[in-house]
């Protein structure tokens, strides 16, 4: 007698699905890049395109006998501590001063129309900037980085502060809670969720500000790489700068993805989060 649907082991349902989700990703993956070598190889000019076998190459020369501008951990050591600090520093900023904005109507209207405008300003153009200000060091790359996280983590935690329920606020107030103590424990738990989403794209954000922060000017990291090889024509140089900086950025992701279901794991599962069976 054949086993019914209902009775399967979910469990088991969700593992196989998680592996053809992998395993099509794997397969996706290998297409793209033999096809890209493929056609490097009929069509294309690898002098301007470079291909896969280019890139593996250059990083396996930078991982065994380093750069032209030292081993290639110092530039991944560089790059990474500028996209830190700066994720810590944008992301505690953005969630102050979006969530007592979220919460200070009057504030925020007065003061709205000048983060717009400060928000519109060319990222680029603050990177050549911070480095007229503070030099070729690490702080000018800290600086961009901190902008770059800074307005997507505020927005997030000033929608979050403004999304709180009403009726809830109200009751605690009516019991006797003080402003600290509604922030405290109404507003900033409300908020999670939504600062949580914001960090996820923020430190790529964190990363990508170092980077040009680099690319404008700097004497080490990955941006550095990028902006010779872009200097000397070295199309797989650039390529693999772009690979490093991926892998940096999707392993922070998983780092966040873990906190954020440390920090949530007393909410239930949303209806996208499970396997439909």
């Amino acid at each position: 007698m054949a086993t019914p649907l209902a009775t399967k082991d979910p469990r088991a349902q969700i593992r196989r699905h998680k592996a053809l989700v992998y395993t099509l990703r794997v397969a996706l993956l290998v297409a793209v890049l033999a096809f890209w070598e493929i056609s490097v190889n009929l069509w294309f000019d690898p002098f301007f395109y470079s291909k896969p076998s280019l890139i593996w190459k250059k990083l396996v020369t930078w991982f065994t006998d380093g750069t032209a501008q030292g081993s290639i951990w110092e530039q991944i050591s560089v790059t990474m501590q500028e996209a830190v600090y700066g994720f810590v520093i944008g992301a505690v900023a953005g969630v102050i001063l979006g969530i007592l904005l979220g919460r200070a109507r009057l504030l925020s209207e007065v003061l709205a129309p000048f983060i717009q405008a400060a928000n519109a300003v060319p990222r680029i153009v603050l990177a050549a900037i911070f480095i007229i200000w503070f030099g070729l060091g690490m702080e000018s790359k800290i600086a961009t980085a901190t902008v770059l996280v800074f307005f997507p983590v505020f927005f997030n935690a000033f929608q979050g502060a403004r999304e709180v329920d009403r009726n809830l606020v109200n009751n605690a107030r009516i019991l006797g809670a003080s402003r600290f103590q509604v922030l405290r424990s109404i507003v900033v738990p409300s908020a999670t969720s939504w600062i949580l989403a914001s960090l996820h794209t923020a430190f790529g954000f964190a990363l990508i500000g170092a980077i040009v922060g680099e690319f404008a000017g700097s004497t080490k990291g990955i941006g550095l790489l990028i902006s010779t090889g872009l200097a000397s024509f070295d199309s797989a140089a650039i390529y693999a700068g772009m690979v490093i900086s991926t892998v940096l950025a999707l392993i922070a992701e998983l780092v966040l993805g873990y906190v954020e279901r440390r920090l949530l794991k007393w909410r239930p599962p949303s209806q996208s989060e499970s396997v439909a069976v």
